[in-house]
């Protein structure tokens, strides 16, 4: 049975151009030198906090070693997998990941929010945060916070 308040979440950290990564792969432009005066300081206690509130992160498609005996890997429907599975077991279930997974969770239905980090750089071109959308997904903006890294973080919710 699924948990009534049962809720996805994708996230991601991004540059200002929508690249979460560059073509290959790399992310060295995620370390930020900027500084934004009146934006708030990340605190760690905040960070804990936030962390405490997710019970799952879920998906990848590259192949890594079992680190962990709570580490499962699933290969199969993002559907039955998010509805029959996850929603069943955990109230809080977030997406971290790549624009595949992403872009199919929002093609499905699948995403309740999306919370996105954009870091002060353009990189011009790289992986994108949502691949393939066919399409468009209406949002409505919940949240907006600056941080003194200069990183801004904006919280939508999916309109379904």
């Amino acid at each position: 049975m699924t948990h009534p308040e049962a809720r996805v979440t994708i996230h991601m950290a991004a540059s200002l151009d929508g690249f979460i990564a560059r073509r290959d792969g790399t992310v060295d432009w995620l370390e930020t030198a900027d500084r934004f005066e009146d934006g708030d300081d990340l605190d760690p206690k905040d960070a804990e906090a936030f962390l405490a509130t997710i019970d799952c992160y879920v998906l990848t498609s590259r192949e890594l070693p079992k680190s962990r005996d709570t580490v499962e890997f699933y290969a199969g429907d993002l559907r039955a997998l998010v509805e029959g599975r996850l929603k069943s077991a955990f109230r809080n279930i977030w997406f971290v990941g790549g624009g595949a997974v992403s872009g199919e969770c929002l093609r499905l239905g699948l995403a309740d929010e999306v919370r996105y980090s954009i870091l002060p750089v353009l990189i011009g071109d790289g992986v994108s945060f949502f691949e393939g959308l066919d399409r468009d997904v209406q949002l409505h903006l919940m949240e907006v916070k600056g941080y003194k890294s200069g990183v801004v973080a904006l919280r939508h919710e999916v309109r379904k």
